[in-house]
């Protein structure tokens, strides 16, 4: 096994094990707030904890040579009250799209809630459960329109490497039922890097790197013109969302710059770009 790729094996250990300390430092420091502050103030502290905590975790992941990030677009996070959909190659998309994002929300699963290392981000966050059954539409539009940046990966799961993503109706229901904007990202890679099934210490031939396009809002009329059922509208949506990143990503391909360092004093992440 060549030095490299050995030392990317213990950067990637290094960088779970910083996971769970991230998770830590935001139990420690947003948990004690569920008994003083009201519960809308203290999600929105503990998600902004969330956001700093995984940008110093990005920040890690680059600077021991495990990843390198590009980022195009990224100052359309900046704002409030986003649905941001993206689609989900690797395990880490949802920690790059968190330290990108402020105010972060989305749809943990179920798993999480009872999992002693990231039961505290979730709980302190008020993230949404996928247990939540008939509840979980209305949480997630209610969430945007508190100012939250919602996150959900409309596939569900991990689109194993030169697959084609399959949409599930999720966020088609968000988006049609609450009326609003998707704010798309695109993830590529130029390594497959952790996806579906593989083990963490699988760790690519290459170094791989990261590249994030942050597109213009597409707003509801755009993707569903005519006025149709909330039912039959969602269906219409999901195939057209899914059509409309299979294009993109296409158009915009995966980008392999590893050659450049990651840029650490641009304000969020956008080292590479505009």
């Amino acid at each position: 096994m060549m030095p490299e790729r050995l030392w990317r094996i213990c950067a990637t250990a290094l960088c779970f094990a910083g996971f769970a300390l991230a998770c830590l430092v935001v139990a420690l420091g947003a948990l004690p707030l569920v008994p003083v502050l009201p519960r809308q103030q203290r999600q929105g502290l503990a998600r902004q904890l969330v956001h700093h905590v995984l940008r110093v975790q990005v920040r890690l992941m680059c600077a021991t040579g495990a990843m390198s990030v590009e980022v195009h677009g990224a100052e359309k996070l900046a704002r409030r009250g986003l649905f941001i959909v993206a689609n989900h190659p690797s395990l880490i998309d949802v920690t790059l799209l968190m330290a990108l994002t402020p105010y972060p929300d989305c749809i943990v699963k179920a798993a999480l809630c009872r999992n002693p290392i990231t039961f505290g981000p979730v709980y302190a966050s008020g993230f949404i459960s996928n247990a939540d059954g008939p509840g979980l539409l209305r949480a997630a539009i209610d969430s945007v329109a508190a100012g939250n940046n919602l996150i959900l990966f409309p596939e569900g799961t991990r689109t194993p490497p030169g697959a084609r993503p399959a949409f599930q109706r999720g966020a088609a229901n968000i988006a049609v039922r609450g009326g609003l904007s998707v704010t798309p990202v695109l993830i590529t890679c130029s390594e497959p890097t952790l996806p579906k099934g593989a083990p963490w210490y699988r760790v690519p031939r290459r170094r791989p790197h990261f590249v994030l396009h942050v597109l213009d809002d597409v707003p509801p009329a755009a993707l569903l013109p005519e006025a149709l059922p909330p039912s039959l509208g969602a269906r219409l949506y999901t195939r057209r969302l899914e059509q409309f990143f299979i294009e993109e990503i296409a158009r915009h391909g995966p980008t392999d710059r590893r050659d450049q360092a990651f840029d650490y004093r641009e304000p969020e992440f956008g080292g590479h770009g505009a």
